[in-house]
């Protein structure tokens, strides 16, 4: 997975503690309108994610995303993929990656994102240690793991929102992530939601990962700092600043979205993943 990947944020769902009486009807809407906003913009591909729904469950075994969460978003993504026609992805905060790929399988999906796929961090919402014994056996299980029916692992290093428990380099975290977690794909943040990508730890994430991987972006890409970061990697997942005034909560913004979408071109580094 490569390119402009935009983020299709889910509003609070009936039963989510900042639900403000929207429906599960006014949310399909309000992301289809979202979804349509980001495809007339110009992305490369779309991702789903329940960012209404906090505070989040850890996502680990025994503290799943709830099933109306999974219910609605495995409706929408299906939806949205066959309106658009899309390479769509799934990510289901805080880190459940056994119901992304899950829904992935079922929906006919094409990558999910997992925030802490290897190792183990302190976040918020308690202590995530990283499933990717069972997430990659889930894969092969489901039969998502090879040929045009493969659902890629788009997973985070040193993950906005969160701290490694142990001390742990860059370098240490692209490798075991990549060669032991045998992930598609890394992504690196900045420290929050919309923050920028440290270009220190970008570039450092960019020779771990070597010639042949794939380095994704995670937050904070803007027109601004395009030229700076895009040529370092090979795509980025953008939500914040693609929404009206750049305020994630807003509706996505056509035209803000073929801005960026303009301001990237032919930027990314291309390898030989990125072709495929």
């Amino acid at each position: 997975m490569h390119g402009l990947i935009g983020v299709l944020h889910l509003p609070a769902l009936p039963g989510d503690p900042a639900n403000d009486g929207m429906s599960f009807a006014q949310v399909r809407d309000f992301v289809l309108r979202d979804a349509t906003a980001l495809a007339t913009g110009g992305v490369d591909a779309v991702i789903l994610e329940n960012f209404g729904s906090a505070p989040f469950v850890k996502g680990c075994k025994g503290d799943r995303v709830p099933p109306h969460q999974a219910a609605m978003l495995s409706l929408l993504a299906g939806e949205v993929k066959q309106l658009h026609g899309l390479p769509t992805g799934m990510n289901c905060l805080r880190n459940d990656a056994h119901t992304a790929l899950g829904i992935a399988a079922a929906a006919e999906l094409d990558f999910i994102r997992v925030n802490v796929h290897t190792g183990t961090y302190v976040t918020d919402q308690g202590v995530i240690e990283g499933e990717a014994a069972h997430t990659l056996r889930y894969r092969k299980a489901l039969g998502v793991d090879h040929g045009a029916n493969r659902v890629s692992i788009l997973a985070d290093v040193l993950v906005k929102h969160a701290s490694p428990l142990a001390p742990l380099s860059a370098q240490d975290a692209v490798k075991d992530t990549l060669l032991r977690g045998l992930a598609d794909a890394v992504i690196v943040t900045g420290a929050a939601t919309g923050a920028p990508v440290d270009e220190v730890l970008l570039s450092e994430v960019r020779e771990a990962a070597g010639d042949s991987g794939l380095v994704l972006l995670g937050s904070g890409l803007s027109p601004d700092n395009a030229t700076l970061l895009a040529p370092h990697a090979n795509g980025a997942i953008v939500g914040t600043w693609l929404k009206e005034e750049g305020r994630v909560h807003n509706a996505v913004d056509a035209t803000r979205v073929r801005k960026m979408a303009e301001a990237v071109r032919g930027l990314w580094r291309v390898n030989e993943a990125s072709k495929r």
